[in-house]
């Protein structure tokens, strides 16, 4: 376990990083160089221009042909720039394909030793183990199963008469009672002169 809890080690200055280094000083030391130059370019043309215009054709060929060279040497430059940074490039490239070199190793090595913990006979004996123990749940679960399809049968008659009893009771919660204790309301004297006269008029036409 201790290659992943390890401690980082400080970063080193190695020999590709001093190279690479070195090649950008110089390269910089290209770019400055060039960046004079131009400057200088610059001033002997307008001195070249000014020789002209004054008669002095000689001086002003002189600068030219300087100004020529000069600019010869830009390109050179130009081409030494190109192979400094191809070869940066492939120096900083070539110190990422290190790493990943170095990260498989390591991958490797923790591999290896998870494999050494994990044998293939250990890994055997807990699979059977395992099956083991899922074979005796289940016949605890068709033990415990049996029992209880052995216990006592329901009696149908028992469960019918219960759900007759409670369709009763919701029938009779259904109708509503008639207190006893409820006064009807009196029917005045004079209404039950008359409903007794109605009912005799019909008797005495039949009589």
């Amino acid at each position: 376990m201790g290659i992943f809890f390890a401690k980082k080690k400080p970063s080193r200055v190695t020999e590709q990083d001093k190279a690479i280094l070195q090649v950008k000083q110089t390269r910089d030391k290209i770019k400055q160089y060039q960046k004079k130059i131009e400057q200088s370019l610059e001033k002997e043309r307008l001195l070249a221009k000014e020789l002209l215009k004054n008669g002095k054709k000689d001086r002003a060929l002189l600068l030219l042909r300087k100004k020529k060279y000069q600019e010869q040497v830009l390109t050179r430059a130009d081409g030494q720039l190109e192979n400094l940074e191809r070869m940066i490039h492939d120096l900083e490239f070539a110190q990422v394909e290190i790493k990943v070199v170095d990260g498989l190793k390591t991958g490797n090595t923790a591999l290896k030793q998870l494999h050494a913990l994990l044998s293939i006979d250990e890994i055997e004996k807990v699979m059977d183990e395992t099956t083991e123990g899922i074979e005796k749940q289940r016949e605890i679960d068709e033990v415990l199963t049996s029992t209880f399809a052995e216990e006592e049968e329901i009696d149908e008659s028992e469960i019918e008469a219960e759900l007759d009893a409670l369709m009763e009771a919701d029938i009779n919660e259904k109708v509503p009672e008639i207190p006893k204790d409820v006064l009807l309301p009196d029917v005045p004297e004079e209404e039950k002169t008359r409903t007794k006269e109605k009912i005799q008029e019909p008797i005495a036409i039949m009589a």
